[in-house]
């Protein structure tokens, strides 16, 4: 499904529910209308559900560093790795506790695609919740060798990390790529990263998924290509932006994060080719309940978490 064709069912559906008021015209809106990382109108009353079971990344962000910990609020953590198996039970408490929850999705701690353990964990969540928005985080390197299964395990929405077209840029950000036992480093893993991930997205656009393209905005070394990056995406099938300021750490720890003005430069600039979501949380790996009103997590897996440190990982 190209952008505009997302854009036009999205607009549809808002004209379903606003000329009938129904519970069928309800259930019958474009997924993303429901997804507070899709929708700006669903961040105040529709939660999300994150299950912990990818255990391994294969890029290396230079600003990513993955742990599995209670206390971090931050993407690429978790509080332990989940198994497939289990993911079904954490979902129905999840749902007993916020019955709000629309989304189930998987965001880490690794990259979603590097095992097949999100994959798995989908077809027995959509087995047991078929309503529920299927939903997967990932840097695409695999996203076209995975995506028609991705959509015959009920995934609709994915959000797909491009933080350069440029592989000169993108060599900056991602020290190496790994893929089938082999390591790419330098440019040549950057123009290896770029190509996947153009057609990753092409084919899961054509497959009709609605994409959500992130950029983590890094003063000095991408705070310039956003257009370029929106561009593309938008010619690939993206349907939307989320442009997330750096915080810097790991190698990038003596990074200027970006300001308020840069971050608004770089909203203005993606918005020439695609709208922009604004409402990012920065949510754990293993985050459950509606964004910004309070997690349920430390219920479920035991212990309170105390927030002690802000990073950011791809998804």
């Amino acid at each position: 499904m190209s952008a505009a064709l997302a854009a036009s069912a999205i607009t549809e559906n808002v004209k379903i529910l606003q000329s009938t008021g129904t519970a069928n015209a309800r259930s019958s809106l474009h997924p993303s209308l429901n997804h507070p990382c899709f929708s700006s109108g669903a961040t105040l009353n529709h939660g999300r559900v994150h299950l912990p079971v990818s255990p391994v990344c294969n890029i290396q962000c230079r600003f990513c560093k993955r742990s599995f910990n209670k206390f971090e609020n931050r993407p690429g953590v978790s509080a332990r790795l989940l198994a497939p198996k289990d993911a079904v039970d954490l979902v129905k408490e999840a749902l007993e506790r916020c019955p709000d929850i629309t989304v189930a999705g998987i965001a880490g701690p690794g990259d979603t695609l590097a095992t097949t353990h999100a994959i798995e964990t989908f077809a027995l969540i959509h087995q047991a919740y078929p309503a529920l928005i299927k939903c997967l985080s990932t840097n695409g390197l695999l996203l076209e060798r995975y995506a028609q299964d991705l959509a015959q395990v009920g995934v609709k929405t994915l959000t797909v990390t491009v933080n350069a077209v440029d592989p000169v840029i993108l060599h900056r950000i991602c020290s190496h790529v790994m893929l089938d036992g082999k390591v790419y480093t330098g440019v040549e893993g950057a123009v290896f990263l770029i190509s996947a991930q153009e057609r990753g997205i092409q084919e899961a656009a054509d497959i009709g998924f609605t994409i959500k393209i992130n950029i983590v905005l890094i003063p000095g070394v991408n705070d310039t290509h956003i257009a370029d990056i929106a561009r593309a995406a938008h010619d690939w099938g993206a349907s939307i932006i989320n442009i997330i300021p750096l915080i810097p750490q790991h190698e990038f720890a003596e990074y200027s994060a970006p300001d308020c003005d840069a971050l608004s430069r770089a909203r203005e600039a993606a918005e020439a080719y695609l709208p922009v979501f604004r409402h990012c949380q920065h949510c754990r790996a293993d985050a459950i309940g509606i964004p910004g009103k309070g997690d349920f997590a430390s219920l479920i897996y035991g212990e309170n978490r105390t927030p002690i440190e802000e990073t950011f990982s791809h998804g």
